[in-house]
């Protein structure tokens, strides 16, 4: 029987139709494929899943990052997960929590959650990522905007399935697992 892989839908929008051409002359559904298969390996995720990537600009970021986050300000990558507890087997330290439970310890309503049909394979959520931090960030890293861009792609997904990286564990387990992934694609930090 074939392995089931993620399906990705991938939409860029960053700004101007120059900057647009420039990513989609890179980057290829495929790569974006690989890189989501490979994390979902690498945490032992076997069902099928689809997840959504949008590659977006610093504004377009920072307004999502506002109104969700309540940050005034762009960032690398933001992750919606569409499920209600996490898909991962992984201790607590290392989880995000479902949303009941968290805001500072205060119980919360809880959101409907989003319940995929069983015919249809389920929808993690979304990822979104601003390209002009990623060109920023490799060449702060000294490496190249798409090692860069799958490293974010990676983190997202990890997000998406459970993981989380509030605290030193969490975030020890989510590098790790994100540069042992890139390795097994061939990725390089350096350029």
């Amino acid at each position: 029987m074939a392995e089931e892989q993620a399906q990705i839908e991938l939409y860029i929008s960053v700004g101007d139709d120059e900057q647009n051409a420039t990513i989609q002359a890179m980057l290829s559904p495929h790569d974006l494929e690989r890189v989501g298969n490979k994390t979902l390996a690498q945490a032992h995720v076997t069902l099928p899943v689809m997840f959504t990537v949008l590659i977006t600009d610093d504004e377009g970021i920072r307004e999502m990052n506002q109104q969700y986050r309540e940050q005034n300000k762009p960032t690398d990558v933001l992750s919606f997960p569409l499920l209600d507890r996490p898909l991962v087997n992984a201790p607590a330290d290392q989880l995000w929590q479902p949303a009941e439970e968290t805001l500072a310890g205060q119980p919360t309503t809880p959101t409907p959650a989003f319940i995929t049909p069983p015919e249809l394979i389920t929808n993690l959520g979304d990822i979104v990522i601003s390209w002009p931090t990623v060109q920023r960030q490799a060449l702060e890293a000294g490496h190249n905007p798409l090692y860069e861009l799958f490293y974010l792609v990676s983190h997202g997904v990890l997000h998406l399935i459970g993981y989380d990286d509030q605290n030193e564990a969490g975030y020890a387990t989510m590098v790790a697992m994100q540069e042992a992934i890139l390795q097994s694609l061939g990725q390089k930090a350096s350029s």
